[in-house]
């Protein structure tokens, strides 16, 4: 199993080369469903070049990626190998050269999640867990300290496509800016989700976001010693989109206390 992993990792750094080679034009940009929601070229090469290194190397697993393209099937995820896909999660960072994106690959089995790969070639962080064997930053292994909410920072998403949310996600925001250290929005997931493993933040939250951004930092987080759930506290969802709130067990605890308090368990549920 480690030789699988390690294949894996090789693959995503090289396209992590892609990544930092990309030179885009504004015809290489498009436009998908919902406001401010793009799609490049890079992110559809990327995705393409995975899915055939990653068919070479476990010739029986599915697909269930950001893009839609050949191999990409977003089918059962209950039973085989599964690889998780998205291939610049942070594209709007990437279309303005923020330099805050990365690629992430998760890889669950008969639908649990066995592995989670974060790569952000532009500082050469490679954030990855497997199941069982820990969490880790490169070759280093990382734990985090149980922290509240108080003692870190909270990191949050907010997509402009999810705009029906914006009312409960900005009072939680203002929750999270007069209880923790400061916020932050990075817009890019995975890597929010990520940095708690290195305790770089508490907390990441977000209102409805897809499996691609968070499996593979679910399995890193856990690793590590977090918690991930959704924003009623049920589990995550691998085959559909759902609420995120990651971090310390403490801080989620807290989130979960800030979520109730604003709407209810009833009113919640419209919202994931």
């Amino acid at each position: 199993m480690n030789e699988l992993y390690e294949s894996i990792e090789k693959v995503i750094k090289q396209a992590g080369e892609i990544l930092l080679s990309a030179h885009l034009k504004k015809d290489e940009i498009f436009s998908k469903e919902g406001p401010a929601n793009y799609v490049t070229v890079y992110d559809r090469k990327i995705q393409r070049f995975l899915i055939e290194e990653f068919q070479k190397i476990l010739p029986a697993a599915t697909y269930y990626g950001e893009e839609e393209m050949e191999g990409n099937c977003h089918g059962d995820i209950r039973h085989g190998y599964v690889f998780f896909i998205d291939p610049i999660d942070g594209t709007t960072n990437f279309l303005f050269e923020y330099v805050h994106s990365c690629i992430s690959v998760g890889l669950s089995l008969d639908g649990k999640m066995i592995a989670g790969f974060v790569y952000d070639p532009y500082n050469n962080r490679m954030y990855k867990g497997m199941k069982n064997k820990g969490a880790y930053l490169n070759d280093k292994r990382v734990t985090m300290e149980n922290k509240a909410l108080s003692e870190g920072i909270a990191e949050f998403g907010c997509a402009r496509y999810n705009d029906d949310r914006v009312d409960l996600m900005m009072s939680v925001v203002k929750e999270l800016f007069l209880r923790s250290i400061c916020i932050r929005n990075g817009g890019s997931a995975a890597i929010g989700i990520s940095r708690i493993s290195t305790g770089s933040n508490v907390l990441y939250f977000e209102l409805k976001i897809q499996p691609y951004d968070y499996a593979a930092g679910s399995i890193i987080l856990e690793e590590a010693g977090g918690r991930i759930c959704q924003a009623d506290g049920k589990e995550i969802t691998l085959d559909a989109p759902c609420s995120i709130v990651s971090g310390t067990k403490a801080a989620v605890e807290e989130v979960l206390e800030i979520l109730h308090q604003h709407c209810g368990q009833t009113t919640l549920q419209k919202y994931i």
